[in-house]
């Protein structure tokens, strides 16, 4: 590592757990982030932050006044831009070694097959329920492992599905492809501004423990926020040996 990398990363460097072989590791990290919206913001610039070396974003959105509430990676000069060229410019803005690529599209199975396989873990921010489902199969045809985060209202969860783990359930064991799934949208619905904080930031510590090597994962473990109360509850959600995406692994 250089002198500067030493001084900037030097509070990561200090942590026993860390090191100077675990930034080492967050600089040939992959991540890929799905969404650059309220989850995808602070997601993006925590991983640039972090130094991770490459950061893939994709985004078919652009920067809307009513984002501003609560997605922090845009401003107001932005409004207007793809959500992943305003996200690009902040994350840049924050450490400029950090290789960010963007994608301006919605993803869709072939391009998430395609990214998937070409990172170290996926981080889902996205808003729909057929694109986790969609990324969630690629990560587990690619073993790659997957940081899932949702948000509305006050109401938030994160998990880590991790299919490298022969017990690990993945997302569809929890939420069934075909399940009947009522798509709860903020423009409707509303959103607590710091809720998405909340929650994309404990999805950005879980993509750099995965990274790093660190610490113990949200696997197998459904983390639920109420933020009116500011109470969190977990349940332990095991593999389904007949889900339809993981079962035959």
């Amino acid at each position: 590592m250089t002198d500067d990398e030493l001084l900037r990363y030097s509070r990561h460097i200090l942590l026993e757990e860390i090191g100077v072989e675990g930034q080492e590791r967050l600089s040939r990290g992959r991540a890929l982030v799905i969404g650059a919206g309220g989850l995808g913001s602070p997601v993006a610039l925590y991983l640039a932050g972090a130094g991770i070396g490459s950061i893939t974003l994709v985004d078919g959105d652009t920067v809307d006044l009513t984002n501003l509430q609560r997605q922090i990676a845009h401003s107001q000069a932005r409004v207007g831009q793809p959500k992943v060229e305003s996200a690009r410019q902040a994350m840049l803005a924050l450490n400029a070694t950090t290789h960010v690529r963007t994608v301006e599209q919605r993803a869709d199975a072939a391009l998430l097959g395609e990214l998937v396989a070409a990172s170290d873990v996926a981080i889902d921010c996205s808003d729909n329920f057929a694109t986790r489902q969609a990324l969630n199969a690629a990560c587990v045809r690619h073993r790659v492992p997957l940081v899932s985060g949702a948000a509305i209202r006050f109401d938030g969860q994160v998990a880590v599905f991790d299919s490298r783990a022969a017990d690990a359930p993945c997302y569809a064991c929890v939420f069934p492809p075909d399940a009947p799934v009522e798509e709860t949208r903020c423009a409707v619905m509303g959103v607590f501004a710091p809720l998405v904080g909340i929650i994309g930031s404990i999805q950005a510590a879980e993509a750099l423990k995965l990274l790093a090597g660190v610490g113990e994962p949200l696997r197998g473990r459904l983390s639920m926020l109420d933020a009116r109360r500011m109470e969190w509850n977990e349940i332990r959600v095991p593999r389904n040996p007949r889900c339809p995406v993981c079962g035959e692994r």
